[in-house]
């Protein structure tokens, strides 16, 4: 599985020219001179990304480092245009993230199925003779030529798009919780970085409703420096709409635990101190209701938090009734700011 996730590639671009303009007279034997009837130059083939939600993965695009657009067709008489070029369309999964590799400028991000965005455009195709006919100028005998296409190298990345992350040490049981009340089957082991992709899984709720939750490799101190598997998967965090924070109740400290985790977090990037978090205190078959209580004063104050137990199947209501009233609020208040962003624009126009 970890060959064939990719959320990293960099490839070569180049899009279209734009044929050339016809400055072709017409003559025949009817009409000796009949003027200019050059067609326009077809346009250059673009280079676009369509958003597919059946596509989990770069790997498509992994090994085909060269993206090539057709070349738009010449114009030619009797004002014929000449055809456009073939353009190129690139599937890729949402929350696929396209940028500039010289700039490292963000172009756009896909996040919709069918979604289509021009990733380099093809040139235009050049005008014929016959638009440049005047009363004082009747037999132009030139055209525009085609515009020459684009190249660039452009750099697409993944961001998982998820409504819960889940963020912990090495070990701390994500992939096991997924595992549980997903059909994810996440590889599971007694050792550190034993998931070293994201793996995503489905969880049902009441009444046909369901949520997309994603297990993120985990994270060690230091990671946004680039330790342990670095930073290279806390960009899957970033588009999740709520956190799932999970710390086994045997760790020396959860408190200690929890406050590195949310450092990490804000080094990287400190806009994801803006999204909803919850809490799982993981492993607490082993705990009873006395120990439960001693370890509440060693909790995080300011977030929602619950003891479960993947294994043995406890809490995990609660939890998913916890998760969706989350999720729910935080969606919620996104579309209303989005709402209210619009409607502002519109009273500015």
């Amino acid at each position: 599985m970890s060959g064939n996730f990719v959320d990293y590639v960099k490839i070569c671009c180049r899009s279209g020219k734009g044929g050339a303009g016809s400055a072709h007279l017409l003559r025949n034997k009817l009409t000796p001179k009949g003027g200019p009837d050059g067609g326009d130059g077809g346009r250059g083939g673009h280079i676009l990304l369509r958003g597919n939600r059946n596509v989990w993965t770069l790997l498509a695009l992994k090994y085909r480092k060269h993206v090539l657009a057709g070349d738009g067709v010449n114009g030619s008489s009797n004002h014929k245009f000449g055809a456009d070029g073939e353009d190129i369309i690139l599937e890729v999964p949402l929350g696929t993230v396209a940028r500039d590799a010289e700039t490292g400028e963000v172009e756009f991000e896909i996040t919709k199925h069918d979604e289509e965005r021009v990733l380099l455009s093809g040139g235009r195709g050049g005008l014929g003779n016959s638009h440049f006919k005047s009363s004082t100028n009747q037999t132009p005998r030139y055209a525009q030529p085609g515009e020459p296409g684009q190249e660039s190298w452009k750099i697409l990345e993944l961001k998982t798009l998820a409504d819960v992350g889940l963020v912990g040490f090495p070990n701390a049981g994500k992939s096991t919780l997924l595992s549980v009340i997903t059909a994810a089957k996440p590889k599971i082991a007694n050792y550190a970085f034993t998931t070293l992709v994201p793996n995503l899984g489905i969880v049902s709720y009441r009444d046909g409703r369901s949520f997309v939750m994603a297990d993120i490799p985990g994270i060690i101190e230091d990671a946004h420096q680039g330790k342990g598997l670095g930073f290279r998967f806390l960009r899957h965090i970033e588009r999740n709409a709520t956190l799932l924070f999970m710390i086994p109740c045997d760790t020396e400290s959860i408190r200690k635990e929890y406050d590195i985790l949310l450092n990490e977090l804000q080094q990287y990037n400190e806009e994801l101190m803006h999204k909803p978090r919850v809490l799982a205190i993981t492993k607490s078959d082993m705990l009873d209701e006395e120990l439960k209580g001693m370890l509440q004063s060693e909790l995080p104050q300011d977030l929602p938090t619950l003891f479960i137990s993947s294994v043995a199947q406890q809490g995990l209501q609660e939890l998913k009734d916890l998760l969706w009233t989350t999720i729910s609020e935080y969606k919620a208040i996104d579309q209303a700011r989005e709402e209210d962003h619009f409607q502002g624009w519109g009273e500015e126009e």
